[in-house]
């Protein structure tokens, strides 16, 4: 048995993986792939409507949003954003704490004014920062809700009546969020959703259309929701998988029984860190997150040993980002309990085996 800690692409349900295969070969009964389809087609026009209504159902999604399709991956979403919110007049506030948020940030500084109004930078991203003024001048404040590579996620977010704006790409649907709080919540698909290729963009519509600036085409929201996430051929399979993925969701009881199972994996897990002598995590108590749980040997020579160890129980995925090293067990929505007791043995067992 093996089990999938990667951080992401990640683990999906295998009765996902199972259905996506099949429409691979043959969709629908038409005698073609998902592949070769037109995505003007009506059994792709239905697929894009139940991902989109799902999406809604799932999160409760008010009725004065639109939920979007769109390719490019988050990363696209850093510029995307602030082009179609953010005017060369307007100042907007970030937060800073990891890698993501700070390509957000430097996107962000070409289309407007961009304070970063708080940091955790200074103690290696190991926090989220609190207690800091948030300017009613903003146009927004974007935050990013959870940080794979150094651990940390956003327990509850900042209180206030300044537009918010979240990247929740790697804990979008593993808890239940108020949609109402947000002006724009964009997600890539890899962690929680889907495989890499989409990225869903939840976007108030009073929002938008406010920049002076000429917007391209394709990166114009508006124009998006125009065409229902069609302006150009959109990412079938993914949009297919991530259709797929949310109908697993729905099945298993919804956000919040998800939410409970993935609370029970992440408590087992730190639990474990907390009383193993061999093992710590540099992350704020108060921050951890229940998705990228990020921990560290006392013993570094030690590494190779643990590793292998894990490689022979099956779990892979579970190095450290190279830029901090040590190691990182992602537990996305899809992996079981079961999957994070055998790590759990595997780090009983190390700790007998060196003791």
């Amino acid at each position: 048995m093996k089990y999938n800690f990667y951080a992401g692409p990640a683990i999906l349900p295998k009765e996902v993986m199972k259905e996506a295969a099949e429409a691979v070969v043959e969709f629908k009964g038409m005698g073609f792939s998902l592949l070769e389809i037109s995505h003007r087609s009506k059994e792709f026009i239905a697929v894009m409507d139940e991902a989109c209504a799902l999406v809604k159902e799932l999160l409760h999604v008010p009725d004065d949003y639109e939920v979007l399709f769109l390719g490019g991956g988050a990363s696209l979403q850093f510029a995307m954003a602030p082009m179609n919110l953010l005017d060369e007049s307007m100042k907007a506030a970030y937060t800073d704490t990891g890698t993501w948020a700070s390509k957000a940030i430097k996107d962000g500084k070409l289309y407007g004014k961009v304070d970063v109004i708080a940091s955790s930078k200074d103690a290696n991203y190991s926090y989220i920062p609190k207690g800091y003024d948030i300017d009613l001048s903003y146009r927004y404040l974007h935050v990013t809700s959870n940080n794979t590579i150094f651990g940390t996620q956003y327990k509850s977010f900042p209180e206030t009546t300044v537009p918010l704006v979240c990247d929740m790409s790697s804990d979008i649907f593993s808890r239940t969020i108020d949609v109402s709080k947000f002006d724009l919540i964009y997600a890539g698909a890899q962690k929680n959703m889907g495989p890499a290729g989409t990225t869903l963009v939840i976007v108030k519509k009073s929002a938008l259309g406010k920049v002076s600036r000429p917007i391209p085409a394709m990166m114009d929201y508006l124009n998006h929701i125009e065409a229902g996430s069609m302006y150009n051929t959109p990412p079938v399979f993914p949009v297919f998988v991530s259709m797929l993925t949310l109908r697993w969701i729905k099945e298993n009881g919804g956000v919040s029984a998800i939410q409970k199972k993935n609370e029970e994996k992440a408590d087992a897990l730190y639990n474990e860190i907390e009383r193993n002598p061999y093992f710590y995590t540099p992350t704020a108590l108060e921050d951890r997150s229940n998705m990228n749980v990020c921990f560290l040997l006392h013993n570094k020579e030690k590494e190779k040993q643990f590793l292998d160890a894990c490689k022979i129980a099956g779990c892979a995925g579970l190095e450290g980002h190279r830029s901090v090293g040590g190691f990182r067990a992602s537990i996305y929505n899809a992996m079981t309990l079961e999957g994070v007791n055998v790590l759990i043995d595997v780090m009983k067992d190390f700790e007998k085996l060196n003791g």
